[in-house]
């Protein structure tokens, strides 16, 4: 009878609140924001210009999405749309929403179907990757490298990815001779980096036929060997096995097959490493804007997720986080982006241009609050006897 109760009471509240007048609205949005020190209409670089007074109402009903979507839209503006986002979501403005319906539908989903299934998996590829390389060249460092870079000692960019690089090739300990898996190798950088500095033999595989094909151009001469192809399609055996930044498209629901697999796939005594972002709290969705319009089926992983996917399969030798230079990469992806649209924007609507500005700085807000982190974990097949001496 209690259930009956709350969910009535839950139905009462959902529909005051996607009901309100406009003016209502506007009080409710002004109060939330003033409450994460963000003001309508203000003269600070983060506070928000509203151009559309329908604003109000679209995020009351859709909330992340509709804040989102309405930006695309032009609703709304920010000078400093990074310092916006970084100001609300700090302020955890997000635990005083009531969940909508499509929300709680988008949970039921991912509870009842595989969204990262063989078939499901290429969605995202078509959507976000298969791009062009063109594009991609434009916005990254020399090596099209899409992962957060290591900022530690770096001042550019590319110092930054190349010291991401190296510092991933000293925690798996690489030698001359390994023979090195890279799962979701994405445009060949690390493979070509690993193999020209470390002396090891790699297989980089990826399911976008674009990236393929530029990876295959830039590891030529290096003895690297790159597949189209599917990590649950791996049979061989590898010294260290390496993702980066591929492990937030496995999903949940196979956290468990892909550490089967990697475990399977390494040789004893062999290592894996994750480079992946993550999660503070355990969840079975992501950002419904970002779901969308940027990563479908994508999913962060929790501490909690990943200590279960690896349960007498793999030891936990080292946990880095270094989540703020994610805030650094992004920030710089966003400047080569913005300062090359000239040369992209007969390709590309102005619509999309606000996409991946918000996409961009938004990632960029998130991980300065952060609410989300980048995380590095190496694990071990057997055990590193006499220990495991962490890098940094």
């Amino acid at each position: 009878m209690c259930r009956y109760f709350q969910f009535f009471i839950f139905f009462i509240l959902t529909s005051f609140i996607t009901n309100v007048g406009a003016s209502q609205a506007k009080l409710v949005v002004t109060q939330m924001l003033g409450a994460a020190d963000v003001q309508i209409d203000g003269e600070r670089p983060w506070d928000i210009t509203v151009h559309n007074n329908a604003f109000y109402k679209r995020i009351l009903n859709d909330q992340s999405l509709g804040f989102g979507e309405s930006y695309m839209e032009g609703w709304w503006d920010s000078i400093a749309l990074d310092a916006c986002i970084f100001h609300i979501l700090r302020a955890d403005l997000e635990k005083n929403l009531t969940p909508t319906w499509l929300m709680r539908w988008e949970v039921f989903k991912a509870k009842l179907f595989n969204r990262q299934s063989r078939s499901r998996s290429m969605q995202v590829i078509d959507q976000h990757y298969q791009l062009g390389n063109d594009f991609f060249e434009k916005m990254l460092d020399p090596l099209m490298t899409y992962s957060c870079g290591y900022w530690d000692k770096a001042a550019t960019l590319e110092e930054a990815q190349k010291a991401k690089y190296d510092l991933i090739a000293r925690k798996l300990g690489l030698e001359s001779g390994m023979r090195v898996l890279d799962i979701g190798c994405g445009w060949g950088g690390f493979a070509r980096y690993i193999s020209e500095h470390y002396g090891v033999q790699v297989v980089a595989i990826t399911l976008s036929e674009n990236q393929a094909a530029y990876a295959k151009m830039l590891c030529q001469g290096f003895p690297v060997e790159v597949r189209v192809q599917d990590y649950r399609d791996v049979h061989e055996v590898f010294d260290r096995i390496v993702e980066i930044g591929m492990f937030e498209h496995v999903g949940q629901k196979n956290y468990r097959t892909f550490m089967e697999i990697t475990h399977r796939c390494l040789k004893e005594n062999g290592m894996l490493m994750l480079h992946t972002i993550g999660r503070n709290t355990s969840a079975l969705t992501c950002d419904p804007w970002i779901d969308k319009y940027i990563f479908p089926g994508g999913h962060l992983p929790s501490i909690t997720q990943i200590g279960a996917s690896i349960e007498g399969l793999f030891i936990m030798e080292d946990w880095h986080n270094f989540s703020v230079d994610y805030d650094k990469t992004l920030m710089a992806w966003f400047d080569n982006f913005n300062t090359n649209w000239e040369q992209m924007k007969e390709s590309y609507s102005p619509t999309f241009y606000r996409m991946w500005k918000f996409y961009l700085l938004s990632c960029a807000g998130a991980f300065r609050a952060r609410q989300i982190q980048l995380w590095q974990v190496v694990l071990s097949k057997d055990g590193v006897l006499g220990g495991y001496t962490s890098v940094r």
